[in-house]
Protein backbone atom coordinates (compact mmCIF):
# COMPACT_ATOMS: atom_id res chain seq x y z
CA UNK A 1 0.00 0.00 0.00
CA UNK A 2 1.59 3.24 -1.11
CA UNK A 3 0.93 6.45 0.28
CA UNK A 4 -0.05 9.17 -2.62
CA UNK A 5 0.33 13.26 -1.88
CA UNK A 6 -2.37 13.43 0.87
CA UNK A 7 -0.12 12.98 3.68
CA UNK A 8 -1.61 9.50 5.23
CA UNK A 9 1.08 8.75 7.36
CA UNK A 10 1.89 11.91 8.78
CA UNK A 11 -0.94 15.08 9.25
CA UNK A 12 1.53 17.83 8.63
CA UNK A 13 1.46 16.44 5.00
CA UNK A 14 -1.83 17.51 5.11
CA UNK A 15 -4.11 20.78 6.04
CA UNK A 16 -6.86 18.23 6.08
CA UNK A 17 -6.16 15.62 7.96
CA UNK A 18 -4.31 17.91 10.36
CA UNK A 19 -7.98 19.49 11.13
CA UNK A 20 -9.12 15.90 12.04
CA UNK A 21 -6.60 15.47 14.46
CA UNK A 22 -7.12 18.86 15.82
CA UNK A 23 -11.06 18.18 15.81
CA UNK A 24 -10.63 15.32 17.81
CA UNK A 25 -8.39 17.54 20.41
CA UNK A 26 -10.96 20.02 20.47
CA UNK A 27 -13.81 17.20 21.20
CA UNK A 28 -12.18 16.07 23.79
CA UNK A 29 -11.77 19.70 25.91
CA UNK A 30 -15.24 20.25 25.42
CA UNK A 31 -16.14 17.78 27.80
CA UNK A 32 -13.88 18.24 31.07
CA UNK A 33 -17.00 17.35 33.07
CA UNK A 34 -17.62 14.11 32.58
CA UNK A 35 -16.18 11.12 34.22
CA UNK A 36 -12.91 9.32 32.55
CA UNK A 37 -13.76 6.30 31.72
CA UNK A 38 -12.33 3.69 33.86
CA UNK A 39 -9.52 0.75 32.68
CA UNK A 40 -11.14 -2.41 31.74
CA UNK A 41 -9.62 -5.68 32.34
CA UNK A 42 -11.05 -8.81 31.71
CA UNK A 43 -10.39 -12.36 32.81
CA UNK A 44 -10.61 -13.90 29.46
CA UNK A 45 -7.74 -15.18 27.91
CA UNK A 46 -8.96 -14.07 24.72
CA UNK A 47 -11.52 -11.18 24.62
CA UNK A 48 -12.90 -8.67 22.20
CA UNK A 49 -15.74 -5.61 22.45
CA UNK A 50 -16.72 -3.60 19.19
CA UNK A 51 -19.08 -1.55 18.59
CA UNK A 52 -21.61 -2.67 15.36
CA UNK A 53 -22.42 0.45 13.60
CA UNK A 54 -19.17 1.87 13.70
CA UNK A 55 -16.47 -1.31 14.00
CA UNK A 56 -15.23 0.47 16.77
CA UNK A 57 -12.71 -1.72 18.86
CA UNK A 58 -13.51 -0.88 22.46
CA UNK A 59 -11.23 -3.42 24.20
CA UNK A 60 -9.28 -6.09 23.25
CA UNK A 61 -7.03 -8.99 24.27
CA UNK A 62 -5.05 -11.37 22.23
CA UNK A 63 -7.98 -10.54 19.91
CA UNK A 64 -5.66 -12.17 16.45
CA UNK A 65 -3.95 -14.88 18.40
CA UNK A 66 -5.51 -18.47 17.05
CA UNK A 67 -7.74 -20.70 19.34
CA UNK A 68 -10.28 -23.37 19.66
CA UNK A 69 -13.61 -22.06 18.98
CA UNK A 70 -15.66 -25.32 20.36
CA UNK A 71 -19.50 -24.64 19.37
CA UNK A 72 -18.47 -20.97 18.60
CA UNK A 73 -17.99 -22.68 14.81
CA UNK A 74 -21.90 -23.45 14.88
CA UNK A 75 -21.76 -19.59 13.52
CA UNK A 76 -19.68 -20.39 10.54
CA UNK A 77 -22.30 -23.62 9.96
CA UNK A 78 -25.21 -21.42 10.21
CA UNK A 79 -23.53 -18.70 7.92
CA UNK A 80 -23.71 -21.03 5.67
CA UNK A 81 -26.90 -22.22 5.78
CA UNK A 82 -27.94 -18.74 6.09
CA UNK A 83 -26.19 -18.39 2.58
CA UNK A 84 -27.65 -21.70 0.91
CA UNK A 85 -31.18 -20.18 2.04
CA UNK A 86 -30.44 -16.67 0.34
CA UNK A 87 -29.22 -18.08 -2.60
CA UNK A 88 -32.47 -19.76 -3.52
CA UNK A 89 -30.95 -23.36 -2.63
CA UNK A 90 -32.53 -24.37 0.43
CA UNK A 91 -35.80 -23.08 1.57
CA UNK A 92 -36.94 -23.47 5.61
CA UNK A 93 -39.47 -26.32 4.78
CA UNK A 94 -36.10 -28.02 2.93
CA UNK A 95 -35.64 -31.40 4.82
CA UNK A 96 -33.34 -32.79 6.23
CA UNK A 97 -32.43 -36.83 6.58
CA UNK A 98 -30.99 -37.87 9.89
CA UNK A 99 -28.15 -39.56 8.99
CA UNK A 100 -26.86 -42.54 11.61
CA UNK A 101 -23.55 -41.26 10.98
CA UNK A 102 -25.43 -37.46 12.50
CA UNK A 103 -27.16 -39.76 15.46
CA UNK A 104 -24.04 -41.43 16.31
CA UNK A 105 -21.93 -38.91 16.75
CA UNK A 106 -24.28 -36.03 17.37
CA UNK A 107 -27.63 -37.62 18.93
CA UNK A 108 -28.69 -38.12 22.28
CA UNK A 109 -26.37 -41.41 22.32
CA UNK A 110 -23.36 -39.44 21.91
CA UNK A 111 -23.63 -37.31 25.01
CA UNK A 112 -22.84 -33.56 23.67
CA UNK A 113 -25.69 -31.39 23.03
CA UNK A 114 -28.04 -32.58 20.58
CA UNK A 115 -31.28 -31.99 19.48
CA UNK A 116 -32.46 -35.17 20.36
CA UNK A 117 -33.28 -35.92 16.36
CA UNK A 118 -34.98 -39.59 15.69
CA UNK A 119 -32.25 -41.21 13.47
CA UNK A 120 -33.17 -41.34 9.52
CA UNK A 121 -36.17 -38.99 10.42
CA UNK A 122 -36.94 -36.03 7.85
CA UNK A 123 -36.30 -32.81 10.02
CA UNK A 124 -37.44 -29.03 7.90
CA UNK A 125 -34.32 -26.94 7.47
CA UNK A 126 -36.33 -24.27 10.01
CA UNK A 127 -36.21 -26.54 12.81
CA UNK A 128 -32.75 -28.07 11.99
CA UNK A 129 -31.66 -24.39 12.31
CA UNK A 130 -33.21 -24.09 15.79
CA UNK A 131 -31.90 -27.23 16.70
CA UNK A 132 -28.38 -26.07 15.94
CA UNK A 133 -28.54 -22.77 17.24
CA UNK A 134 -30.78 -22.17 20.41
CA UNK A 135 -29.82 -26.29 21.54
CA UNK A 136 -26.42 -26.40 20.18
CA UNK A 137 -26.95 -29.59 18.30
CA UNK A 138 -24.67 -32.13 17.34
CA UNK A 139 -26.89 -33.92 15.32
CA UNK A 140 -28.45 -30.65 13.66
CA UNK A 141 -24.76 -29.62 12.44
CA UNK A 142 -23.58 -32.72 10.89
CA UNK A 143 -27.59 -33.63 9.39
CA UNK A 144 -26.98 -29.85 7.57
CA UNK A 145 -23.37 -30.35 6.44
CA UNK A 146 -24.41 -33.89 4.82
CA UNK A 147 -27.19 -32.04 3.05
CA UNK A 148 -25.41 -29.36 2.03
CA UNK A 149 -22.09 -31.15 0.82
CA UNK A 150 -22.46 -34.68 1.01
CA UNK A 151 -20.20 -35.20 4.13
CA UNK A 152 -19.18 -33.00 7.17
CA UNK A 153 -15.30 -32.59 6.02
CA UNK A 154 -16.22 -31.18 2.81
CA UNK A 155 -19.02 -28.76 4.31
CA UNK A 156 -15.79 -27.58 6.45
CA UNK A 157 -13.96 -26.59 3.60
CA UNK A 158 -17.17 -24.53 2.66
CA UNK A 159 -17.03 -23.26 6.09
CA UNK A 160 -13.66 -22.22 5.40
CA UNK A 161 -14.13 -20.84 2.24
CA UNK A 162 -16.89 -18.75 3.22
CA UNK A 163 -15.64 -17.03 6.16
CA UNK A 164 -12.51 -16.21 3.74
CA UNK A 165 -14.42 -14.69 1.36
CA UNK A 166 -15.22 -12.24 3.98
CA UNK A 167 -11.41 -11.13 4.96
CA UNK A 168 -11.47 -13.63 7.76
CA UNK A 169 -8.21 -15.26 6.78
CA UNK A 170 -6.92 -16.53 9.90
CA UNK A 171 -10.15 -19.20 10.48
CA UNK A 172 -9.80 -22.87 9.68
CA UNK A 173 -12.68 -25.21 10.18
CA UNK A 174 -12.66 -28.71 10.30
CA UNK A 175 -15.97 -29.78 11.31
CA UNK A 176 -19.41 -28.49 11.20
CA UNK A 177 -19.82 -29.17 15.20
CA UNK A 178 -17.06 -27.46 16.82
CA UNK A 179 -15.63 -30.47 18.18
CA UNK A 180 -12.02 -30.83 18.84
CA UNK A 181 -9.57 -31.09 16.51
CA UNK A 182 -5.84 -29.46 16.36
CA UNK A 183 -6.55 -28.14 12.98
CA UNK A 184 -9.76 -26.33 13.59
CA UNK A 185 -8.84 -22.23 15.17
CA UNK A 186 -10.55 -18.96 15.25
CA UNK A 187 -9.38 -15.73 16.44
CA UNK A 188 -11.92 -13.37 18.89
CA UNK A 189 -11.49 -10.48 15.94
CA UNK A 190 -12.26 -13.00 13.45
CA UNK A 191 -15.62 -13.86 15.48
CA UNK A 192 -16.80 -10.68 16.09
CA UNK A 193 -16.52 -9.86 12.34
CA UNK A 194 -18.65 -13.07 11.64
CA UNK A 195 -21.37 -12.33 14.38
CA UNK A 196 -21.71 -8.17 13.14
CA UNK A 197 -22.30 -9.84 9.44
CA UNK A 198 -24.74 -12.00 10.26
CA UNK A 199 -26.72 -9.58 12.24
CA UNK A 200 -26.74 -7.14 9.77
CA UNK A 201 -26.74 -9.62 6.19
CA UNK A 202 -29.62 -11.57 7.68
CA UNK A 203 -31.97 -10.10 10.33
CA UNK A 204 -34.44 -12.11 9.67
CA UNK A 205 -32.98 -15.06 10.18
CA UNK A 206 -30.62 -13.72 12.90
CA UNK A 207 -33.83 -13.62 15.53
CA UNK A 208 -33.28 -17.51 15.98
CA UNK A 209 -30.33 -16.63 18.17
CA UNK A 210 -32.25 -14.94 20.63
CA UNK A 211 -35.42 -17.33 20.86
CA UNK A 212 -35.39 -18.41 24.60
CA UNK A 213 -35.87 -22.20 23.85
CA UNK A 214 -37.10 -24.67 21.32
CA UNK A 215 -39.00 -28.38 21.63
CA UNK A 216 -38.21 -31.36 19.70
CA UNK A 217 -38.86 -35.14 19.97
CA UNK A 218 -40.91 -33.71 22.86
CA UNK A 219 -37.75 -32.15 24.92
CA UNK A 220 -37.62 -28.72 25.96
CA UNK A 221 -34.36 -27.01 25.89
CA UNK A 222 -33.22 -23.31 26.66
CA UNK A 223 -31.17 -21.27 25.15
CA UNK A 224 -27.70 -22.34 26.22
CA UNK A 225 -27.13 -18.47 26.23
CA UNK A 226 -26.64 -16.96 29.26
CA UNK A 227 -27.04 -13.09 28.22
CA UNK A 228 -30.62 -13.42 26.94
CA UNK A 229 -31.84 -13.79 30.49
CA UNK A 230 -30.24 -10.44 31.76
CA UNK A 231 -31.70 -7.44 31.43
CA UNK A 232 -29.03 -5.53 29.01
CA UNK A 233 -30.79 -5.71 25.88
CA UNK A 234 -28.96 -9.40 24.39
CA UNK A 235 -30.13 -10.61 21.80
CA UNK A 236 -27.54 -13.36 20.52
CA UNK A 237 -25.38 -15.42 19.71
CA UNK A 238 -23.68 -18.43 21.09
CA UNK A 239 -21.27 -20.22 23.72
CA UNK A 240 -18.97 -22.99 23.83
CA UNK A 241 -16.98 -25.49 25.83
CA UNK A 242 -14.59 -28.12 25.54
CA UNK A 243 -12.02 -28.78 27.41
CA UNK A 244 -9.28 -28.07 25.01
CA UNK A 245 -10.90 -24.69 25.35
CA UNK A 246 -12.88 -23.88 28.25
CA UNK A 247 -15.67 -21.73 28.03
CA UNK A 248 -16.72 -19.61 25.79
CA UNK A 249 -19.47 -17.11 24.06
CA UNK A 250 -19.78 -14.74 21.08
CA UNK A 251 -22.56 -12.68 22.40
CA UNK A 252 -24.54 -9.32 21.20
CA UNK A 253 -26.87 -6.81 22.94
CA UNK A 254 -28.64 -3.48 21.80
CA UNK A 255 -29.55 -0.46 23.87
CA UNK A 256 -30.51 2.92 23.38
CA UNK A 257 -29.92 1.96 19.40
CA UNK A 258 -26.38 1.04 19.75
CA UNK A 259 -25.67 -2.40 19.58
CA UNK A 260 -22.16 -4.08 20.53
CA UNK A 261 -21.14 -7.09 19.98
CA UNK A 262 -18.75 -9.66 22.67
CA UNK A 263 -16.49 -12.18 22.42
CA UNK A 264 -14.87 -14.09 25.27
CA UNK A 265 -13.02 -17.24 25.20
CA UNK A 266 -10.82 -19.61 27.70
CA UNK A 267 -12.79 -19.22 31.22
CA UNK A 268 -12.93 -22.49 33.77
CA UNK A 269 -16.63 -22.70 33.92
CA UNK A 270 -20.09 -20.99 32.76
CA UNK A 271 -20.76 -18.88 35.44
CA UNK A 272 -17.30 -16.89 34.55
CA UNK A 273 -18.14 -16.70 31.37
CA UNK A 274 -21.56 -14.74 31.62
CA UNK A 275 -20.07 -12.59 33.96
CA UNK A 276 -17.46 -11.44 32.02
CA UNK A 277 -19.41 -11.35 28.72
CA UNK A 278 -22.05 -9.11 30.99
CA UNK A 279 -19.31 -7.10 32.44
CA UNK A 280 -17.60 -5.97 28.83
CA UNK A 281 -21.10 -5.42 27.69
CA UNK A 282 -22.04 -3.12 30.44
CA UNK A 283 -19.02 -1.16 30.51
CA UNK A 284 -19.11 -0.55 26.95
CA UNK A 285 -22.39 1.06 26.94
CA UNK A 286 -21.41 3.21 30.31
CA UNK A 287 -17.66 3.96 29.62
CA UNK A 288 -18.12 5.74 26.14
CA UNK A 289 -19.74 8.02 23.79
CA UNK A 290 -20.73 8.59 20.34
CA UNK A 291 -19.33 12.01 18.75
CA UNK A 292 -19.79 12.88 15.11
CA UNK A 293 -16.65 13.71 13.18
CA UNK A 294 -17.57 14.59 9.57
CA UNK A 295 -21.74 15.30 8.83
CA UNK A 296 -23.09 13.96 5.61
CA UNK A 297 -21.09 14.83 2.71
CA UNK A 298 -18.48 16.50 4.46
CA UNK A 299 -14.87 16.07 2.72
CA UNK A 300 -12.57 13.91 4.84
CA UNK A 301 -9.27 14.22 3.18
CA UNK A 302 -8.26 14.43 -0.37
CA UNK A 303 -5.98 12.13 -2.46
CA UNK A 304 -3.73 12.48 -5.24
CA UNK A 305 -4.46 12.04 -9.19
CA UNK A 306 -2.04 11.12 -11.87
CA UNK A 307 -2.84 12.63 -15.38
CA UNK A 308 -6.41 13.97 -14.28
CA UNK A 309 -7.22 17.60 -15.32
CA UNK A 310 -6.66 18.18 -11.28
CA UNK A 311 -4.00 16.67 -9.15
CA UNK A 312 -6.70 15.62 -6.31
CA UNK A 313 -9.81 14.48 -5.34
CA UNK A 314 -11.87 15.14 -2.12
CA UNK A 315 -12.99 11.94 -0.29
CA UNK A 316 -16.21 11.80 1.58
CA UNK A 317 -17.76 8.91 3.33
CA UNK A 318 -21.42 7.38 3.02
CA UNK A 319 -23.49 9.62 5.56
CA UNK A 320 -21.65 10.92 8.63
CA UNK A 321 -18.29 9.66 9.91
CA UNK A 322 -19.44 8.98 13.88
CA UNK A 323 -16.85 8.11 16.43
CA UNK A 324 -17.19 6.42 19.61
CA UNK A 325 -14.94 7.80 22.32
CA UNK A 326 -14.07 7.12 26.30
CA UNK A 327 -15.61 9.48 28.31
CA UNK A 328 -13.69 12.30 29.23
CA UNK A 329 -10.38 10.54 28.05
CA UNK A 330 -7.99 13.01 27.03
CA UNK A 331 -5.88 9.95 24.80
CA UNK A 332 -4.97 11.24 21.97
CA UNK A 333 -6.52 10.02 18.65
CA UNK A 334 -4.30 9.46 15.35
CA UNK A 335 -6.49 9.12 11.91
CA UNK A 336 -4.44 8.51 8.71
CA UNK A 337 -5.89 8.13 5.33
CA UNK A 338 -4.55 5.09 3.37
CA UNK A 339 -5.30 4.54 -0.51
CA UNK A 340 -3.01 3.00 -3.34
CA UNK A 341 -1.94 5.97 -4.90
CA UNK A 342 -1.66 8.00 -6.74
CA UNK A 343 -4.96 7.17 -8.22
CA UNK A 344 -5.02 7.34 -11.90
CA UNK A 345 -7.65 9.65 -13.93
CA UNK A 346 -10.41 9.03 -15.09
CA UNK A 347 -11.53 8.96 -11.35
CA UNK A 348 -15.76 8.56 -10.98
CA UNK A 349 -17.37 10.20 -8.30
CA UNK A 350 -18.78 7.67 -5.87
CA UNK A 351 -15.38 5.41 -6.65
CA UNK A 352 -14.16 3.59 -3.41
CA UNK A 353 -10.87 5.58 -3.31
CA UNK A 354 -9.25 4.61 0.14
CA UNK A 355 -10.16 4.18 3.76
CA UNK A 356 -10.32 6.24 6.99
CA UNK A 357 -8.32 5.11 9.76
CA UNK A 358 -8.42 6.24 13.67
CA UNK A 359 -6.59 4.29 16.47
CA UNK A 360 -6.69 5.26 20.09
CA UNK A 361 -3.08 4.23 21.07
CA UNK A 362 -3.01 0.21 19.52
CA UNK A 363 -6.34 0.08 19.12
CA UNK A 364 -8.75 0.73 15.79
CA UNK A 365 -11.27 2.63 16.91
CA UNK A 366 -12.64 2.87 13.21
CA UNK A 367 -12.11 1.82 9.92
CA UNK A 368 -14.45 3.41 6.82
CA UNK A 369 -14.23 3.32 3.32
CA UNK A 370 -14.07 6.82 1.32
CA UNK A 371 -15.23 7.93 -1.53
CA UNK A 372 -14.34 10.18 -4.58
CA UNK A 373 -16.39 13.11 -3.94
CA UNK A 374 -16.19 14.30 -7.49
CA UNK A 375 -15.03 13.39 -11.05
CA UNK A 376 -11.55 14.22 -12.34
CA UNK A 377 -11.51 13.54 -16.01
CA UNK A 378 -8.26 12.46 -17.72
CA UNK A 379 -5.85 15.73 -18.31
CA UNK A 380 -4.59 17.09 -21.61
CA UNK A 381 -1.65 15.73 -22.99
CA UNK A 382 0.68 18.44 -21.39
CA UNK A 383 -0.93 17.81 -17.88
CA UNK A 384 -0.75 13.92 -17.99
CA UNK A 385 2.73 14.66 -19.39
CA UNK A 386 4.00 16.67 -16.51
CA UNK A 387 2.35 14.06 -13.68
CA UNK A 388 4.61 11.66 -15.23
CA UNK A 389 7.79 13.59 -14.72
CA UNK A 390 6.66 14.40 -11.53
CA UNK A 391 5.68 10.66 -10.84
CA UNK A 392 8.58 9.43 -11.89
CA UNK A 393 11.14 11.98 -10.16
CA UNK A 394 9.05 11.35 -6.62
CA UNK A 395 9.87 7.54 -7.29
CA UNK A 396 13.34 7.82 -7.55
CA UNK A 397 13.60 10.23 -4.16
CA UNK A 398 11.64 7.27 -2.77
CA UNK A 399 14.00 4.86 -3.79
CA UNK A 400 16.97 7.10 -2.83
CA UNK A 401 15.30 7.61 0.98
CA UNK A 402 14.50 3.35 0.79
CA UNK A 403 18.87 3.13 0.25
CA UNK A 404 19.58 5.86 2.69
Amino acid sequence: MTQGRSGMARAHHSPVLGAVLALFAILFLLAPGLARAQAFQSAAPYAILVDSASGAVLYEKAADELMVPASLAKLATALVAFQEIAAGKMTLDTEISISENAWRKGGGVSGGSTMFAIVHSRVKLGDILQGLIVQSGNDAAIALAEAVAGDEASFARIMTERVHALGLTKSQFRNATGMADPQQKVTARELAFLADHIIKTYPELYRIFGQRDFTWNKIKQSNRNPLLTMDIGADGLKTGNIDETGYGLVGSAVQKGQRLIVVVNGLKNARDRAAEARKLLEWGFRSFEQRQVFAEGETVGEASVFGGEKGRVALKAKGPVNLLVPRGSSERLNARIVYRGPLQAPVAEGTEVGRLLVTRGEIKTLEIPLYAAESVAAGTLQQRAFDALMEAATGWVRKALKRS
